[in-house]
């Protein structure tokens, strides 16, 4: 192990960014459309569940936290209807209202798949293991305010605004334990293997012909028996 003058430190900026890069990755794959976010964070004092889909997830682990993703009505259709669109369904047969429970099934599956990504990447880059809990949904009244408290010694908060292709708005709330990640020797993070390629690779196997052997006969055999 070689000493670093100065060692390098994850705090809980960087964790956030990872986040955030959890929710573009996942959206933009899922939904076939950009999304983005906001170059500035903001610090706050408590994480609230707002109108009109807001849905949080518990992890715990390594370190313990929350997130809280609130989705304005729009926003939460567009996604919901971008991400089915691209599944090949019928804009007929989607839902008409982001009160419908088809649209919240839809936003916790979502939801699950960005913190999946997320303590997965936990996992690669910092070296320890964080696990999660099932997303809660709540389709909220314009005038409710739920207030989620955890457990957390020293706690630190964030907000980051979110825009979708079309302009849209949500917001990510991150409550965490305050902490830091202090790298003590260089490591390359596991690359996380491909899905798609792995699938690729397996048909590709399968579809090379096997080598033909040509069919045997009698005087063959009689040779083969005699050594010859």
């Amino acid at each position: 192990m070689i000493e670093q003058d100065k060692p390098v430190v994850f705090g809980t900026e960087d964790i956030l960014m990872s986040l955030c890069n959890s929710v573009t990755d996942v959206l933009n794959v899922a939904t076939q459309s950009q999304i983005r976010y906001s170059g500035m964070v903001q610090r706050i004092t408590k994480t609230c569940l707002k109108p009109d889909i807001g849905c949080f997830v518990l992890f715990d682990g390594g370190f313990s936290g929350l997130v809280v993703i609130n989705f304005s009505a729009s926003a939460a259709m567009e996604l919901y209807e971008t991400y089915l669109l691209s599944m090949g369904m019928a804009k007929e047969e989607l839902a008409s209202s982001h009160t419908a429970d088809e649209v919240s099934n839809v936003m916790g599956e979502l939801m699950n798949q960005i913190v999946g990504n997320f303590t997965g990447k936990v996992g690669r880059e910092l070296q320890t293991h964080i696990t999660q809990n099932q997303p809660k949904m709540l389709v909220l009244n314009k005038q409710v305010m739920l207030s989620v408290d955890t457990n957390l010694d020293k706690p630190e908060a964030r907000r980051v605004t979110f825009y979708t292709s079309r302009n849209n708005i949500f917001y990510l709330e991150l409550a965490i334990d305050r902490t830091e990640f202090i790298k003590l020797f260089d490591f390359d993070a596991q690359e996380v293997a491909d899905p798609d390629e792995l699938i690729a690779q397996a048909a590709s196997a399968k579809a090379k012909p096997a080598p033909v052997q040509a069919p045997a006969n009698d005087h063959d055999d009689l040779l083969n028996s005699l050594g010859m």
